[in-house]
């Protein structure tokens, strides 16, 4: 970093910025005491393309991001490394599920909108909270594979064992381990957009792609509205520089125009912190930095950049068939069809106009379809090129209640996407450890003892014993037998590590 930081005008692009709103954290990654996000770097290479030309951006990105993968390797080693990251992922959950609920309520609060000034108030704090989201649900994705490649130290790698004859999760017991779950996570991938590693779980593709706070979030508003700068690249599918796959090649976007008008009243948001921000510290106190201008929020108003760099709040994207709610299977193979299809079009078109924040709302629109449906949705978005909207709904659905998430992962075991089906459920029990105790707890009593079962299994192989102790609190005369019957089913180790667990915890086991 030092290196790059030498080549530039420091006091220019989003090096000025950086150094602007945190010196304290700028410093603190010169010195080696944190590892910077990846989207300050990719931000910084930009600076770079800028300055020197892509050819030379293009040329040190690779040698940079190998610096970036090492030095988080080293600095999540550390001890206490895995608690931190898992209070991280903890925080990142809660701000994603935060987000979901605030779009739901601006969303209503638009529709109820009576004149242009409110419209243009909800469709700002709209394109903020979309934002939110989207770095929300790349940060999970990032910490969950840094959780991972640890795990994997100390862990056998997973075997895939074949599923039972009867599909999903084996039926009441799914804890055998010849399911389709079967043997130990190992080290994987990202399981969703994203892949590149931050300090908070920031994420980015790989290359010098977006810049930061690429998703609907204009340049003027990382200057004057962050409590850190250090915000992650929303992920999208990328070429080998961070473009989507089809795009086409964008250089590093310019300042928005000038005649694009900021609203003169400061709407009231949420203290920024959490989803945008990777500062080095908690989150902040309130925020009264002027916000972005969402594009196209009055009819009168000069048209503003669009794409990756700048507030995009315009229009909602057309109608997509809406999904019948009747059920999870079932007579539906022709509207199954159609309904999906018209949901593709409509997410390669958004794709294509650079409208990131409409093509999140079909996704999200899509989480809540019939289980069964999914399947085939997963087949047509890889065959578009969508994959990693397909990461994206994964993660969508994680966030479901568990009975609808255990459905999800069952349509997809039987339909041959054993893969998608591990991804779903270690995405799914990432949730804290109180919140799954309460989970399983409320399965049970529904009489949804297998489903129950099939997410505790699920949690057990992921999670770590203390984790799997932590759960017990809730209600230990209930879930401590739930708890080693099913460790014993996934194996005696777990059995072991999991009764040791427990006497540490305070528990006889």
């Amino acid at each position: 970093m030092r290196e790059l930081l030498a080549r530039l005008d420091q006091g220019a692009g989003w090096c000025g910025v950086f150094w602007q709103r945190d010196p304290d954290g700028m410093r603190a990654c010169l010195d080696g005491a944190e590892v910077p996000p990846w989207d300050v770097v990719q931000a910084l290479l930009h600076d770079l393309a800028a300055d020197r030309g892509v050819a030379e951006a293009e040329r040190e990105t690779g040698h940079a991001r190998v610096l970036h993968r090492a030095s988080l390797t080293a600095y999540d080693a550390r001890t206490g490394g895995r608690e931190l990251l898992g209070e991280r992922l903890d925080m990142m959950l809660r701000e994603q599920r935060y987000a979901t609920e605030r779009q739901a309520e601006l969303t209503r609060q638009l529709a109820e909108a009576t004149d242009a000034d409110e419209a243009d108030r909800v469709n700002l704090d709209l394109a903020w909270v979309r934002d939110d989201h989207e770095r929300a649900t790349a940060r999970c994705v990032e910490l969950q594979e840094r959780l991972d490649r640890l795990d994997a130290a100390r862990r056998p790698s997973w075997v895939d064992l074949s599923r039972t004859a009867g599909g999903g999760f084996g039926g009441a017991g799914a804890g055998s381990g010849a399911d389709a779950f079967g043997g130990r996570s190992g080290p994987s991938r990202a399981d969703g957009p994203g892949g590149a590693s931050g300090m908070d779980g920031a994420s980015g593709p790989d290359g010098f792609g977006d810049l930061p706070g690429a998703s609907d979030v204009s340049a003027a508003a990382v200057a004057d509205d962050f409590g850190s700068p250090f915000a992650t690249a929303t992920a999208t599918a990328t070429g080998d520089f961070g473009e989507p796959e089809g795009a086409e090649h964008r250089v590093p976007p310019q300042a928005p125009a000038p005649e694009a008008r900021a609203p003169e009243a400061r709407s009231r948001r949420r203290a920024r912190g959490g989803a945008r921000f990777a500062g080095f510290g908690g989150s902040g106190g309130s925020s009264d930095a002027p916000a972005a201008t969402p594009e196209g929020s009055a009819a009168n108003a000069p048209e503003a950049p669009r794409g990756a760099r700048f507030a995009h709040a315009g229009p909602e994207p057309g109608p997509v068939a809406a999904p019948d709610r009747e059920g999870d299977s079932g007579g539906f193979a022709d509207d199954d069809e159609r309904i999906t299809a018209t949901a593709v079009q409509e997410l390669v078109r958004l794709r294509g106009e650079g409208r990131s924040g409409e093509a999140h709302g079909v996704l999200v629109e899509a989480a809540g379809w019939p289980a069964a449906r999914l399947p085939e949705l997963a087949g047509e978005l890889h065959r578009a090129g969508l994959g990693a909207d397909w990461a994206t709904l994964l993660w969508e659905v994680a966030s479901l209640p568990p009975d609808r998430l255990v459905a999800v992962a069952d349509a997809l075991a039987g339909a041959g996407r054993a893969d998608d089906c591990r991804k779903l459920l270690r995405q799914g029990v990432s949730r804290p450890a109180p919140e799954m105790a309460e989970a399983m707890l409320g399965l049970i009593d529904a009489g949804r003892e297998r489903e129950a079962r099939a997410l505790l299994d699920s949690y057990l192989r992921v999670r770590t014993p203390e984790d799997a102790a932590r759960c017990a609190h809730t209600d230990p005369g209930r879930l401590i037998p739930l708890l080693l019957e099913t460790a014993k089913a996934v194996s005696d180790e777990h059995h072991w590590d999991l009764v040791h667990a427990l006497r540490v915890a305070g528990f006889s086991a």
